[in-house]
């Protein structure tokens, strides 16, 4: 069975902003534009010879620090065994997508909703992990969320609590300032300056896909350090009480058992946004997908299946 791989994106349009704190500046080639309306998320998209891009598909949202590619093996195989089309979102101010402010989770939910109209998605599943787990959240219990746009919600290691982040993330950001500070030009002196921050060599790697290596001089961040940096307090909260809002479709919590982000406390706390919700568990920390990838599958492929 073939799968076509296609991948697209639209620049983000400027906006007619009437308010002293929208504000709109450069960075380089990427604009950065104070949002009061959706951004233009990048995406990549996987899809069947049958041509279906809108009918049931699978929407993957990526982590703090992530992007749509560290996506690309499961998109592949969840579209051939699920028979469904994929697609991978660079969440705002990660990956290819524009560079906007504010970055909260109701922004990056009202982006992931456009991106849905954009794309006529219907009978959605939406899966997302970390701080895409609770956009994905945000998008469920949110009031402007068609009726008829999504039937499962999938999230990945992470509760709708409120809490501080871990304290390894500020680290992170402080690590890629000052990668971007000292003007290194190659992997191996990136790496050298995250070492004190994270010991993991794959964790260094995954942060380094934050910075352009393909050309010569000093690494270039893809990201808005500093926005994302002063959003850290901000993508430790939720934007809804226990109790306010309720989604009543099927959900499906995925916890490593190693990882604390998911607890008995906040287990209650998620049971009361989504009475309807399952939880399984994988002997694995909090990047559950990529290091219990076929377990994982396994588990989203039955829900989506059998829900």
């Amino acid at each position: 069975m073939q799968v076509n791989i296609k991948s697209s994106w639209t620049r983000c349009r400027p906006l007619a902003l009437n308010t002293t704190h929208a504000r709109r500046r450069y960075l380089g080639d990427r604009r950065l534009v104070s949002s009061l309306q959706p951004v233009k998320l990048h995406f990549d998209k996987h899809v069947l010879e049958d041509g279906n891009e809108t009918q049931s598909p699978l929407v993957i949202l990526h982590g703090l620090l992530g992007t749509k590619r560290n996506w690309g093996s499961l998109s592949k195989a969840f579209t051939r065994d699920l028979k469904r089309p994929v697609y991978t979102l660079d969440l705002r101010n990660h990956g290819t997508s524009p560079h906007a402010e504010p970055m909260t989770y109701l922004s990056m939910a009202s982006d992931v909703l456009q991106f849905c109209r954009d794309h006529s998605l219907r009978n959605v599943s939406l899966l997302g992990h970390s701080m895409g787990g609770k956009v994905a959240m945000t998008v469920a219990l949110n009031p402007d969320t068609p009726t008829d746009l999504l039937s499962r919600l999938i999230v990945a290691d992470i509760a709708p609590s409120k809490g501080k982040l871990s304290d390894e993330f500020d680290g992170y950001i402080r690590a890629l300032k000052k990668i971007a500070e000292s003007r290194v030009t190659t992997r191996q002196e990136a790496q050298k300056i995250l070492e004190p921050y994270e010991k993991d060599p794959m964790t260094r790697a995954f942060l380094l896909t934050n910075f352009d290596t393909s050309h010569h001089g000093p690494l270039k961040p893809k990201i808005p350090i500093d926005i994302v940096g002063n959003s850290i307090p901000e993508l430790g909260s939720f934007p809804y009480e226990p109790g306010e809002r309720t989604w009543e479709g099927t959900t499906l919590f995925i916890r490593g058992t190693k990882s604390r982000y998911i607890n008995e406390r906040n287990t209650a706390i998620a049971k009361r946004f989504f009475p309807n919700m399952i939880m399984k568990t994988l002997d694995a920390g909090h990047w559950v997908h990529s290091e219990r990838p076929h377990e994982f599958k396994a588990l989203v492929e039955d829900f989506i299946n059998s829900h």
